[in-house]
């Protein structure tokens, strides 16, 4: 029989139920909905209540005794694919849902995919939608990056940006760059529209796994001060216990 794990505040050990196990963490009080980091476990909070909040693993690993935890917010997250191809059901779309995990896999909770044509209008106006009226914290573009006169996914972003982030385009062309010299014909981009990074990544699976893998290490903290959230996350130890 699968045994369920718990994260409950001090003093709740009594109320972990039989064939159980409990990370117990040192604060008062556990928010609703959050992602918990130990090392490089990640677990995610599902079923809970007022004393015991129920975790899914995320990312398995072991835990070791009075590990470190970090308490996360999870970033309301979508993933829009723009392709020609694939908005006609000709081609498959594997980047979205590469970018999904990948999402999944640093905290976020995606709430919303789409694919659509490289129509810079419908781009422009999904990217609005999902900001202004959705309350995205981050939102990953993939597809339209590249030298075609049909793509404009770089276009659309800035057309909908309040302020631009070059450093995040900088980064994955540098990084890119180790693999490929084809990396300076890329013209992916970041901008920043209200409480929301949005993110235009190249529309190859790999390309588009590379290039956020080499930016995503950042991603959380620049979100947690534009959202306001920066001092807010709770590190504390965490304890195993159970019965």
């Amino acid at each position: 029989m699968e045994r369920k794990l718990f994260a409950l505040s001090p003093g709740g050990l009594d109320s972990l139920p039989g064939n159980s196990a409990g990370l117990i963490i040192s604060e008062s009080e556990l928010p609703d909905e959050f992602f918990l980091a130990v090392g490089e476990v990640l677990f995610r909070s599902c079923a809970s209540s007022a004393v015991l909040k129920e975790l899914k693993v995320i990312r398995g690993g072991f835990v070791a005794l009075s590990a470190r935890a970090s308490l996360l917010r999870p970033v309301k997250s979508a993933v829009l694919t723009v392709s020609d191809k694939g908005a006609a059901g000709e081609r498959e779309d594997t980047s979205g849902p590469a970018l999904a995990e990948r999402l999944e896999g640093l905290g976020c909770d995606v709430e919303a995919s789409a694919l659509l044509p490289d129509n810079r209008q419908e781009i422009e106006g999904l990217l609005k939608d999902w900001s202004d009226n959705r309350g995205m914290h981050l939102i990953l573009c993939t597809g339209g990056t590249g030298f075609s006169p049909r793509d404009v996914t770089p276009e659309a972003v800035e057309a909908v940006a309040e302020k631009l982030v070059p450093g995040i385009g900088e980064a994955m062309r540098a990084a890119s760059l180790k693999i490929t010299p084809r990396a300076v014909l890329s013209r992916a981009n970041a901008a920043i529209r209200g409480g929301t990074l949005i993110i235009s990544l190249p529309g190859s699976e790999k390309a588009a796994r590379e290039c956020f893998d080499s930016v995503s290490g950042a991603l959380r903290h620049g979100i947690e001060i534009l959202r306001g959230w920066d001092g807010e996350c709770a590190s504390s130890p965490a304890h195993k216990g159970g019965n």
